[in-house]
């Protein structure tokens, strides 16, 4: 999961740097870069967790930022005329890694004491 989420940054840095450079896209790109980026720093801060707890709630900013990187790349999906496969590709690993973070917080709430 470090190398998945380091590597989900990187491909959305890629996307948005090919992107045009207008007022109407840069919004979007900075939203998409703040929230794909919290992904991967937030997940390695879950890897030193001080509790159970602690390890849960930096688990639900992970769920919180995958989702909302979903959402952006939602919006560049229905907004761009060229080829979104990357775009779509990139939707498709955030919903993953959004899935997977779920699952793991499901996990650890059951996990006994």
């Amino acid at each position: 999961m470090k190398l998945r989420t380091k590597q989900f940054t990187i491909d959305c840095w890629k996307l948005c740097s090919q992107l045009p450079k207008t007022r109407e896209y840069n919004n979007l790109v900075f939203q998409l870069l703040k929230s794909s980026s919290s992904v991967g720093a937030n997940w390695r801060a879950s890897q030193r967790p001080k509790s159970t707890a602690d390890f849960i709630n930096k688990l639900k900013i992970v769920e919180e930022e995958a989702d909302e990187s979903c959402f952006w790349l939602e919006i560049l999906i229905e907004i761009m005329n060229d080829d979104t496969s990357e775009a779509n590709r990139l939707w498709k690993e955030s919903d993953e890694l959004l899935r997977i973070i779920v699952a793991s917080i499901k996990t650890a709430k059951n996990k006994p004491s």
